[in-house]
C-alpha cells in the first residue's frame, strides 16, 4: 500500500520544481547559508529547543483567545495521561522557557539567540501557508532601549538584501504598554461596538475576546470599517511614544524604508510596544505576503515565571523566502569534477581520486554503476559538472588521463597523480 506524507506537511527535495519548487533543497541550502552568515555579523548565537513543549506554555505565552492556540495547535497526552504536550506553533514561548529554565536572567540577562526549525499549525492549507513550516527565528533579551528594535529590525532587513530579495516593504506599529494600552482598548472598543453590526461573526466574537484581533481581520467589509478605527501608535504614553519616536529615528538613520501601519498588531497576545512586518507582494495574496513579523515582548518572561525582562524578536518564513528565491533561479549544485569508471579494474582509484578532490575542498561525483562511457559523461553533462575524466585500464597502466573541459569540450591530458591539483587551480582561476 503506498502511503503519502500528512496533507500540509512538505517533502524538501533537490528536485523539487513548479509548484513545488520553494521547497528544492537548494534553495533552502543557499537561504539557510545567509541566515548563519548574518547571525554571526549580529553576533547572535544559535540555540535549539524541543520540538514538543507543554501546552500550558503556549496558552499562557501566545494567548488563549488567539487562533493558535484555541484552533491551530496540535495537541496530545503523554503516555502517563497527566500532561498536555502540543507540538510548537512558534518559536519565542520555547525560547523564552528555557531562558528562564536555565538561569540566565541571574547569570546574564542579555542574550542574543537565533534559531532555523519546524513549527506546526492545524489550519487550512493553502499556498505558502502549511502545517509543518519552517522558521529562523531571533530573540535578544535584556535590553530595553530602542536601539535593540533597531538592530533586530537591521538584521532582518540585512538578511532580505544579502538574498537580494526586492519590492518587500517593512510596516511598523507601536502596541504601547500596560500602562497606555488598556485606554486604548478601550477607545477601539467603543469604536467596534459602534459598527458591531458590520463585523464579520468571529470579529463580534474577538470584540468581546481581544478586539485588536478585529484590527487584523482580512475579511473586506472588516477590513472597511477598521480603515477609520484609532491608531494606536497615535494614543501611547509619553515613555512609549518617545520610545516609539527614537526607533523610528535609528531606522531613518539606517536607511531603511518603511511605512505606519495602524492595524498591525501580529497574531500573539505578548507583543508590547514595536511591532513590526516585511511583506512582499511577489507572494500574491495580502493574507499570505507577510515574509517575516515580530515585535517587541517585555513582559512575557515575567509572566512565565522569570524576572522582569525586556526582550524583542521576529520570525521568518522559510518557505515563503524560498518562493521568492525561485523568482531568481534555483542555483546549481554542480560538482567540479565528475569521474567515470572506464573498466571493473578502475574503482579503487576512481573512489581514491574522488576522495583526494574532496579533501582539497572540491566537489567530486563517482559513477560506481560504471557503464557506457557516453551514459557516464552524459550524467556529468545533466549534473552540470565543470570538468570529467574517464579512468579505466588505459589509464592506470600510463597514470595519465584526459581531463575533459564540460564547458568548451577541451581535454587535456593529465597525469593522475596530478589530476586533483589541476582541477583545482583550474576551478580556482
Amino acid at each position: 500500500m503506498k502511503i503519502n506524507s500528512v496533507k500540509g506537511m512538505n517533502d524538501v527535495l533537490p528536485t523539487a520544481e513548479g509548484d513545488s519548487v520553494a521547497f528544492n533543497g537548494r534553495l533552502w541550502e543557499r537561504a539557510e547559508a545567509v541566515f548563519r552568515d548574518v547571525m554571526r555579523r549580529y553576533a547572535f548565537d544559535e540555540v535549539r529547543t524541543p520540538i514538543v513543549e507543554e501546552a500550558q506554555l503556549f496558552s499562557r505565552a501566545v494567548g488563549e483567545a488567539t487562533d493558535i492556540v484555541g484552533k491551530e495547535m496540535y495537541t496530545f497526552e503523554d503516555r502517563s495521561g497527566k500532561k498536555l504536550l502540543a507540538l510548537r506553533p512558534e518559536g519565542t514561548a520555547g525560547a523564552v522557557r528555557a531562558y528562564i529554565e536555565h538561569g540566565l536572567p541571574m547569570r546574564d540577562p542579555v542574550q542574543r539567540w537565533w534559531y532555523f526549525g519546524s513549527m506546526f499549525r492545524h489550519e487550512r492549507q493553502q499556498k505558502h501557508r502549511y502545517r509543518q513550516f519552517y522558521q529562523v527565528g531571533v530573540e535578544l533579551f535584556g535590553v530595553a532601549q530602542p536601539e535593540a528594535d533597531a538592530e533586530v529590525l537591521s538584521l532582518c532587513n540585512a538578511i532580505l538584501v544579502d538574498l537580494g530579495l526586492e519590492g518587500i516593504e517593512l510596516r511598523l506599529n507601536s502596541l504601547g504598554d500596560e500602562q497606555c494600552r488598556p485606554a486604548y482598548l478601550e477607545l477601539l472598543s467603543a469604536f467596534l461596538r459602534e459598527r458591531r453590526e458590520q463585523l464579520c461573526p468571529e470579529c463580534r466574537d474577538r470584540l468581546e475576546r481581544n478586539p485588536l484581533r478585529v484590527l487584523d481581520c482580512k475579511n473586506e467589509g472588516c477590513q472597511a470599517v477598521v480603515a477609520d478605527a484609532p491608531a494606536s501608535h497615535e494614543h501611547l504614553c509619553a515613555p512609549c511614544s518617545e520610545h516609539f519616536a527614537r526607533v523610528r529615528a535609528s531606522v531613518d538613520r539606517l536607511g531603511i524604508k518603511y511605512r505606519l501601519d495602524k492595524n498591525l498588531v501580529r497574531g500573539l497576545d505578548y507583543y508590547t510596544r514595536t511591532s513590526f512586518e516585511f511583506l512582499a507582494s511577489a507572494l500574491g495574496s495580502a493574507q499570505q505576503t507577510a515574509v517575516c513579523g515580530g515585535g517587541r515582548y517585555d513582559g512575557l518572561v515575567k509572566q512565565l515565571g522569570g524576572a522582569d525582562t525586556p526582550a524583542i524578536g521576529f520570525g521568518m518564513g522559510v518557505e515563503r523566502i524560498c518562493a521568492l528565491l525561485a523568482q531568481q533561479g534555483v542555483p546549481a549544485h554542480a560538482p567540479a569534477l565528475f569521474l567515470a569508471i572506464g573498466d571493473e579494474a578502475a574503482r579503487e582509484e576512481v573512489l581514491a581520486l574522488a576522495t583526494e578532490a574532496r579533501s582539497k575542498g572540491l566537489a567530486a561525483e563517482a559513477d560506481f554503476r560504471g557503464g557506457k562511457i557516453a551514459r557516464q559523461l552524459g550524467r556529468a553533462d545533466k549534473r552540470g559538472a565543470r570538468f570529467a575524466v574517464v579512468i579505466g585500464g588505459n589509464e592506470l597502466a600510463s597514470r595519465r588521463a584526459k581531463l575533459k573541459d564540460m564547458r568548451g569540450g577541451e581535454e587535456t591530458e593529465v597525469a593522475l597523480d596530478e589530476l586533483v591539483a589541476e582541477v583545482a587551480r583550474r576551478v580556482g582561476g
